[in-house]
């Protein structure tokens, strides 16, 4: 004896599932379910709000991954910078590089001046905002950036390692310009700006003028042909001001400022007077 069986396809069409949601309520009113229609709001509610802290789980899960992937040397945010430590830095510009379109145009940023005025905690403050936004970041020093990629090239792994610093969204270099380069480190420095270029964005920062970066690199032809892509598409920020750690240390008075270091002018003095103390 055949049984007629009656069975329900599942709905795999969303616009079905879709048209269903909408008519929740008026399904709830025919069915008498009155106790769960008058709490549909409530139960709407508590759906977004275990959905909303899933979201909000998973961006911290990423942004610490991220972070850690960064390899930033310390922990700075732009909210504990001293600007006005630093009245040669505008915070409007500084405000600006932090919603990282720059680094969303593939554009580079070039931080120069003497040491201890805020550049590393200036790119790391930037890093920061970068991955907080979804950018994937490294960050590395001049020194071992070279030493890595003259490492690699000894042991026939250059393209590898190309590879590696050519994939973040945003490379940071650290201290260039600190120790000058050879020819070799010069021309790997080359052929990762080249690798680069247009692909991904740079923030570079240095104690020397670009005008030196001859000096640097060792070779002019080396250094123009990498300020030529690195400053194609690019933003340059100089700080001039007092080093940080220097101003603590003349506040403690461990050191002495220069005005307090200079030859006075009494007898043993040799100083001639300056063109405006002639006139």
């Amino acid at each position: 004896m055949n049984r007629s069986r009656t069975t329900t396809a599942p709905l795999e069409r969303p616009a079905e599932l879709a048209a269903l949601v909408a008519d929740l309520e008026a399904m709830l009113t025919r069915l008498r379910l009155t106790a769960i229609r008058d709490r549909l709001d409530n139960l709407r509610e508590a759906l977004a709000w275990l959905c909303g802290a899933e979201v909000s789980r998973k961006d911290q899960s990423r942004f610490e991954m991220a972070m850690r992937l960064a390899r930033f040397p310390c922990v700075r945010t732009l909210g504990g910078f001293e600007f006005e430590a630093q009245p040669s830095i505008d915070p409007a510009q500084i405000r600006e590089l932090a919603t990282c379109r720059w680094i969303a145009n593939g554009d580079n940023l070039v931080l120069l001046g003497p040491p201890g005025v805020g550049k590393t905690p200036l790119e790391v403050a930037l890093g920061r905002e970068a991955i907080r936004l979804g950018h994937s970041v490294l960050f590395c020093s001049a020194a071992e950036l070279i030493g890595s990629l003259a490492r690699a090239q000894q042991q026939g792994e250059l393209a590898r390692q190309l590879t590696y610093y050519g994939k973040p969204r945003l490379l940071i270099i650290d201290e260039l310009g600190y120790l000058p380069l050879e020819h070799d480190a010069a021309y790997l420095f080359f052929q990762l700006i080249s690798r680069r270029y247009e692909q991904g964005s740079v923030l570079i920062s240095s104690n020397r003028a670009v005008t030196e970066w001859g000096e640097v690199f060792g070779d002019q032809v080396v250094a123009t042909a990498i300020l030529d892509r690195l400053l194609h598409h690019s933003h340059v920020l100089t700080i001039r001001g007092d080093s940080y750690r220097l101003r603590e240390k003349r506040r403690s008075g461990l050191i002495r400022s220069p005005q307090a270091t200079a030859p006075s002018s009494g007898a043993n003095s040799s100083a001639s007077p300056s063109p405006e103390e002639k006139s």
